[in-house]
């Protein structure tokens, strides 16, 4: 049974008598991993990227924005505070899973921080560039489009099909995608998918395939 590890997010928490920083995930993550057949280990920020020879993939998660100055841009108005702990661990356990073909999938912010990794960018305030409405009506919800699959792509691959129907939740998006390999669209151009070939599977999406 292989063993997945999810990166996650530290933030204030509420349950019980409790009010303090968590380190969390939402369960959906980890429930859908489960059903296909992994265990499932939450990595914390701060963890060493080491751990991960002890796992078979690495699962990075949906959250805040990443810090812009990681691609040289100032900070737009509208992002979110940066998660410095949490932005520095997940590069670092990218770069790991990545230079050892450590299986690696990327969802929402999980395919931003692969972008930058490789030397890309970010668009930081989607709905300037594009309709909001697309891609989020506000946040915490989800808004169903249609995305356009390059043939012969490992998504197209997977999902049997070059045209699918996704979820969106995001205000930043992928701007320059480094040298990764852009594999999926919007109707509107917003990169969805991203891949890395010269790994045997290195994929980030756009989207929430953990969602409904």
């Amino acid at each position: 049974m292989p063993v997945v590890g999810i990166s996650c997010y530290v933030e204030p928490a509420r349950w019980g008598a409790w009010d303090t920083p968590a380190a969390l995930v939402p369960k959906l993550y980890v429930d859908l991993l489960q059903a296909a057949g992994a265990q499932v280990v939450i990595l914390p920020p701060e963890q060493e990227p080491s751990v991960l020879d002890r796992l078979d993939g690495l699962v990075l998660v949906g959250g805040a924005d990443i810090d812009s100055t990681r691609y040289n841009q100032e900070p737009h108005a509208t992002a979110d505070s940066p998660r410095t702990a949490r932005d520095t661990s997940e590069f670092a356990l990218y770069e790991y899973a990545r230079t050892r073909n450590i299986p690696v999938l990327g969802i929402c912010r999980g395919l931003q921080v692969m972008a930058v990794a490789h030397g890309g960018s970010l668009i930081q305030d989607l709905p300037s560039v594009s309709d909001t409405g697309v891609h989020r009506e506000q946040p915490g919800q989800f808004v169903q489009h249609g995305a356009r699959f390059a043939a012969g792509s490992r998504i197209a691959e997977i999902f049997a099909t070059t045209d699918f129907e996704v979820n969106s939740s995001h205000h930043q998006a992928v701007d320059s995608p480094g040298d990764l390999t852009v594999t999926g669209w919007a109707p509107d151009g917003t990169i969805e998918v991203c891949e890395f070939p010269d790994n045997s599977f290195c994929l980030g999406v756009q989207w929430h395939p953990e969602q409904p």
